[in-house]
């Protein structure tokens, strides 16, 4: 797990070298142990290394062939290395490391790009430079686990793990209006664009090439949809799950440093420690305890971890403490405003002094249907299947006469998903109507639309609601959210967090399960409740999904109603145009009096704390990008 930049097309190699330098400092909290920069007459690699496989110098990077004819730069972890490793020592290869990224370079050689990401099993992001091609390549992982950010610029091409450090280098320079829009809607930046101008994010599954100043993009992997003409017994499902859940553990266990686990009290990391436990893994799994609070899971992984035999430690944090904004602002490269993400950074903090990979148990919820809209949807698209069109279509006359009833609220949205379809779901949420009925926001809003509020309602919509809303939900909450959540607050204290749930061969299988197999009897996620219930007993199997609550609608209208209002009272976002602050003063007082504030509010406090340190920044670092030229290694 590293941070990873570079600059092609550039003719200066030193201006390219001291960009790169640039966005290596800004990601140094990714590579503690070591950095490296290598130059040729158009490229420049960068990197930060944190060491999991091979220690040694030898698995330093950027990664070079012996002639310096290709070079490449990894962050993430290849699984399956060992088995690929052994087949290109059977072609004559050798190796002076023990590490994954060497197994990349010498497979480009042997096998080109794409048969080359075709055989790998694992998260990733890396870019490979073919100095005598004159291309560059980068790669994302099936499923989005590992970010890539890249900018285009008069022929040249740069990249970053972050957006941030993209803007360090002053590559990128613009905030572009669209992702702010979609930040004050979702609270993060969706994998469509970044929060700067002319930056984009490499979509999970594909492959940029580059080529003398022009690239395109090719998807290389698409999760397949379900097979509703598929009929495995579900005794056959869950036991092909158990197959495939305990070969992503073990894949999982391999590394160098220390390797621990999560334990909550839920399904999934109590699946994956029965894993781990079943293969032998000797290791520490950890609970982050917050005593007096609802969502406390102690007692619960308590009994799990004694059940299972394994090594057990509790981690008490307080759950009702404000946390401390500047770490989430800093942790991520873009503003970033999952409240869950401040539990999992002071997960990440906690574990860090024990050990450097943390499996965890991440995925399971949104392949196997562990959340309650999947079940929602379903049965939306259920009834819209057994209700003939003229009836569903009668129900859009009558449906002003129930909007605004709150007793009828459920009622209504489940209506209008089954005779509406996506369209009826991405507009039901509250988001950014909540700044215009509040007329917060500014004029550099006047023109945003956002095209997901835009998609059309039909009553044949109703009809694939859920596949819908899981392609929907695959390509903007979970890797925009999800992913981006685990990856920033790990990263930030140098932490490989590792998911079984997260194996691409486990997705493959549960995504072309029949959704009413994955939804048994209405139960969420019920392949996986059944494996628990056999393997680990009936209290884990049906157990509440509870998490790890974080309150900051709470907080805003309490501890940090003094910090928020003085903010909002000298608003940089205001000064720039983006939002009305006596408005959002006038929402706040009357957040206060209920005792708690909107999400609006929320996402108001992180964007203008992330405008303020990209100010503060900005102004630090110009002189020394204006006066220092970093030394690199000789083209």
């Amino acid at each position: 797990m590293c941070g990873i930049a570079g600059m092609i097309g550039e003719r200066d190699p030193r201006l390219a070298a001291n960009c790169v330098r640039a966005m290596i400092d800004d990601l140094a909290r990714r590579g503690p142990n070591s950095e490296g920069i290598e130059v040729w007459n158009e490229a420049v690699l960068g990197h930060r290394r944190l060491s999991i496989f091979d220690l040694s110098d030898a698995g330093r990077q950027p990664m070079l062939a012996a002639d310096r004819a290709t070079g490449l730069v990894f962050n993430g972890a290849i699984y399956n290395f060992l088995d690929l490793r052994s087949d290109l020592e059977g072609r004559g290869f050798t190796f002076r490391s023990n590490s994954d990224t060497e197994v990349l370079l010498a497979g480009y050689t042997a096998w080109g790009i794409d048969d080359l990401v075709r055989r790998l099993h694992g998260m990733y992001a890396f870019a490979l430079w073919d100095e005598n091609a004159r291309k560059l390549f980068l790669v994302r992982d099936r499923l989005g686990v590992k970010p890539l950010v890249y900018a285009k610029r008069n022929g040249t091409i740069a990249f970053a793990s972050t957006a941030r450090a993209l803007r360090r280098a002053d590559v990128v320079e613009q905030v572009d209006p669209q992702a702010m829009a979609e930040f004050l809607e979702f609270g993060y930046v969706t994998d469509q664009r970044t929060i700067w101008q002319n930056a984009s994010k490499l979509p999970a599954g594909s492959i940029l090439e580059w080529s003398g100043g022009e690239s395109s993009v090719r998807k290389y992997w698409s999760l397949p949809r379900a097979d509703e003409g598929r009929f495995p017994s579900f005794n056959d499902a869950v036991e092909r799950t158990e197959e495939l859940l305990l070969d992503a553990v073990r894949m999982r266990l391999q590394a160098d440093v220390p390797v621990a686990s999560l334990l909550s009290g839920g399904v999934d990391s109590s699946l994956v420690c029965w894993a781990i436990a079943k293969a032998g893994g000797d290791i520490t799994a950890f609970t982050v305890g917050t005593p007096g609070d609802p969502w406390d899971e102690t007692s619960d992984a308590v009994a799990t971890a004694r059940k299972l035999g394994i090594c057990h430690q509790i981690l008490p944090v307080s759950g009702d403490q404000p946390a401390d904004i500047s770490e989430l602002i800093s942790a991520y490269g873009e503003p970033f405003a999952c409240a869950s993400a401040l539990g999992m950074l002071r997960v990440s903090r906690a574990v860090r002094e024990h050990a450097t990979v943390l499996l965890t148990g991440d995925g399971g919820d949104d392949v196997f249907l562990g959340y309650p809209e999947h079940r929602h949807f379903w049965m939306a698209q259920r009834f819209a299947a057994a209700v003939p069109g003229p009836l569903r279509r009668m129900w859009w006359p009558v449906r002003k006469a129930f909007i605004g009833v709150s007793a009828l609220r459920r009622p209504v949205h489940f209506l209008d998903y089954a005779c509406g379809g996506l369209g009826a779901v991405t507009t039901a949420g509250e988001g950014f109507p909540v700044y215009q009925r509040n007329n917060i926001l500014g004029e550099r809003f006047a023109a945003i639309r956002l095209p997901h509020r835009e998609i059309p309602w039909s009553t044949a919509a109703g009809r694939c609601l859920l596949p819908d809303f899981l392609e929907h939900d695959l390509n903007g909450r979970f890797v925009g959210e999800y992913m981006t959540k685990v990856d920033g607050g790990t990263m930030y204290y140098a932490l490989e967090a590792r998911s079984p749930f997260l194996d691409q061969r486990l997705w493959e299988f549960a995504a072309a399960l029949p959704y009413d197999l994955r939804l048994r009897g209405g139960s969420l996620k019920a392949v996986l409740r059944e494996l628990a219930r056999r393997r680990i007993g009936e209290r884990v199997a049906s157990g509440r999904k509870r998490g790890f609550g974080i309150p900051v609608q709470r907080w805003i209208a309490g501890p940090w109603r003094a910090t928020v209002e003085a903010l909002f009272r000298d608003s940089l976002l205001e000064q720039e145009g983006w939002i009305h602050s006596r408005a959002a003063m006038d929402l706040m007082e009357r957040s206060a009096r209920a005792g708690s504030a909107p999400k609006a509010l929320w996402y108001l406090f992180v964007l203008e704390s992330w405008l303020r340190q990209e100010h503060s920044s900005q102004k630090r670092m110009r002189p020394e990008t204006t006066l220092s030229v970093a030394p690199v290694a000789n083209p």
